[in-house]
């Protein structure tokens, strides 16, 4: 019934203006498509969607996660941009064993708040 799903997440905000600042000046991102109280970005194969709301994330789980080639470099030039990283104990860069065999035999993966609290993964599939 679903299998033909075009998948995309969607991240409350609480001021639309902050956030599409945060994601350009942070990320270097810009909406693909906007409308009123939303903004739609693509990437190489997926998209997320901005959209203003009064609720908020409680920002205690990953809402939406990037996955990068090289996590450490991808790191390092956000905080040079500013962002700045969770530290779970053994700093921002995490190691996490097991992954679905489809992509790997597990990941390295860091997380940041956005300008709203939303909690963003980012992750590199170890082989």
């Amino acid at each position: 019934m679903l299998t033909n799903l075009r998948f995309e997440a969607r991240l409350p905000t609480q001021d639309l203006a902050r956030a599409r600042r945060w994601y350009r000046e942070k990320l270097g991102l810009e909406p693909a498509e906007e409308r009123e109280g939303g903004l739609r970005y693509e990437g190489v194969s997926g998209v997320f969607c901005l959209y203003a709301s009064s609720g908020a994330s409680d920002g205690s789980f990953t809402q939406v996660a990037f996955y990068v080639d090289d996590l450490d470099e991808t790191v390092a030039a956000l905080r040079d941009r500013g962002v700045v990283f969770e530290d779970y104990g053994d700093g921002a860069i995490v190691e996490i064993r097991g992954n679905y065999p489809s992509k790997g035999t597990g990941e390295r993966a860091a997380w940041f708040r956005d300008s709203e609290g939303n909690l963003i993964g980012l992750g590199e599939i170890v082989p």
